[in-house]
């Protein structure tokens, strides 16, 4: 299948999103849960890990042909801090103060400086 050079440039950036929503959810979903067994979540968030994996890999596989290894895991970490944020206010309920934001605010900084080139 031959992909459109937009496509090549900008699937990886969806994919690692709808990636990042999945591995959030592996990481963090079962802090919801704390009376479920230890065991149990380990092994439920593998599962859910797999399809973060099923998306990340034809990301960075598709998306390496245009962006710089450096670069997709720039990206996708800013995209990580992105869903954390939305999940940890919607999902944990948990507030994100100034300090949270300005934090955010110097990685993104720091991924600027990397995609400046």
């Amino acid at each position: 299948m031959t992909l459109s050079p937009f496509a090549i440039k900008w699937l990886p950036v969806l994919l690692l999103a709808a990636s990042n929503i999945f591995m959030t959810f592996a990481w963090y979903g079962h802090l919801k849960f704390k009376s479920t067994p230890l065991l149990i979540v380990i092994g439920v968030s593998w599962g859910i890990a797999f399809f973060e994996y099923c998306l990340a890999v034809p990301a960075n596989r598709i998306g390496h042909a245009v962006w710089s290894a450096a670069e997709l895991k720039t990206m996708q970490e800013v995209i990580t801090l992105i869903v954390f944020a939305g999940f940890s206010v919607i999902v944990l309920k948990e507030p994100l103060g100034w300090n949270h934001l300005g934090g955010f605010a110097l990685i993104a900084a720091g991924a600027a400086l990397i995609f400046r080139g």
